[in-house]
């Protein structure tokens, strides 16, 4: 049971993961926003001919009320989804509309599977493949629209095609056997395309993360990059009211040159990790740390974040004053701060960048006192 059970998560429905989650429920229901209008509408088409094929002696419920339930279901849900388009797809919709894809279409394809079992029943021998056909078709075409969902289509496919090929195998009849034989290689063919679209779409969708990675962060030290500083900053700036304070911090090493003269450029690439990963503690999540370029790096606090009620300067260098340890050499280095306070220095993001860039300049004349560049670093903030 361990084995079944095993396979079935790594093999039929391994986990997507986490970090393009969300951009699998947005494809999945965009999928879902596209095709299933036309679905719909093929369902409710079909409910006439439905009606007009179902065995006199089938309760009035199931053989007439079954298809209009369908029909009116279908009518209802085009009109919503016709309604709804062009509607920015957020991801929490995404997600609720994948679970009630799968209800709706699980509970569509019940009253089919019963309205088709029961007339089978109902029905001369010579009728039988009519309901194995409405039943497959509309079994494979719902699958084709919610490939994009496994275990909807799993789900669709076994309530509609299985009871109907068990049906068609036990029959003893020869041209029903080899019908249901088909129909069962086709529904294979049709899951084992299903899992690798799947697998395809994930590696894809994994690709296009890490290309959004590359393009926001920096390869060396895996900090957001000055772009993604840009446009955070932007972001906060724009959603800044009267009341609103936040800050930005540039920050330069001192002594990295003689670093990278001394020990090598690998060292030096070693060190502006040490230092990243530094900034990375002293801010946690309240903090956005991003390397600007060479030795320089900047923070951006947003609004509401505890450190906007610290000396940010003075919290920053306690953290790099310790000495680095890397390939067993021991590595000092400093660092100069300067910090400008939204909208205490500006408004817009060239000014606070000049604020404090002028403050880092401030901080970088007084480095030849240690406690001197502390104040004018904090000054600055």
């Amino acid at each position: 049971m361990t084995g079944v059970y095993h396979w079935l998560r790594t093999r039929v429905f391994p986990p997507v993961p986490q970090a393009i989650r969300d951009d699998v429920a947005l494809l999945r229901a965009n999928r879902i926003e596209t095709l299933t209008p036309m679905l719909f509408l093929t369902l409710a088409a079909t409910t006439p001919t439905a009606i007009y094929g179902g065995v006199a002696t089938v309760h009035p419920f199931i053989r007439i009320g079954f298809p209009v339930i369908l029909a009116v279901v279908s009518l209802l849900g085009f009109v919503i989804l016709w309604r709804n388009r062009g509607r920015r797809m957020s991801v929490r919709r995404a997600r609720r509309m994948i679970v009630e894809s799968t209800w709706l279409s699980g509970t569509m394809g019940l009253m089919c599977s019963v309205w088709t079992v029961i007339n089978w029943f109902a029905a001369p021998p010579e009728a039988h493949s009519y309901y194995a056909m409405i039943m497959a078709m509309g079994s494979l075409a719902t699958a084709y629209c919610l490939s994009s969902i496994r275990f909807t289509t799993f789900v669709n496919l076994g309530i509609g095609l299985v009871p109907i090929m068990l049906l068609m195998l036990t029959s003893g009849n020869p041209p029903e056997i080899a019908a249901g034989t088909s129909l069962f290689v086709a529904t294979v063919f049709l899951l084992r395309m299903i899992l690798q679209q799947h697998s395809q779409l994930i590696d894809l969708l994994q690709l296009q993360q890490q290309m959004r990675d590359l393009a926001h962060t920096d390869p060396l030290t895996g900090l957001w990059n000055r772009r993604e500083l840009d446009a955070r900053l932007d972001q906060e700036i724009a959603a800044a009211e009267s009341d609103t304070r936040f800050a930005i911090a540039l920050l330069d090493l001192d002594g990295f040159k003689p670093v990278n003269d001394q020990y090598g450029h690998a060292v030096g690439d070693a060190l502006l990790c040490e230092v990243a990963a530094r900034l990375r503690h002293a801010c946690g999540g309240a903090a956005i740390v991003a390397r600007q370029g060479g030795d320089e790096f900047a923070i951006l606090v947003p609004a509401g974040s505890p450190l906007l009620d610290t000396s940010l300067s003075g919290h920053i260098l306690c953290e790099l004053a310790m000495p680095y340890r890397i390939d067993g050499a021991t590595i000092h280095v400093g660092a100069s701060i300067g910090v400008a306070t939204w909208p205490e220095h500006g408004t817009t993001a060239k000014k606070l960048f000049e604020i404090a860039d002028r403050a880092v300049y401030a901080a970088k004349a007084a480095e030849r006192d240690p406690m001197s560049s502390v104040e004018s670093a904090a000054q600055a903030g």
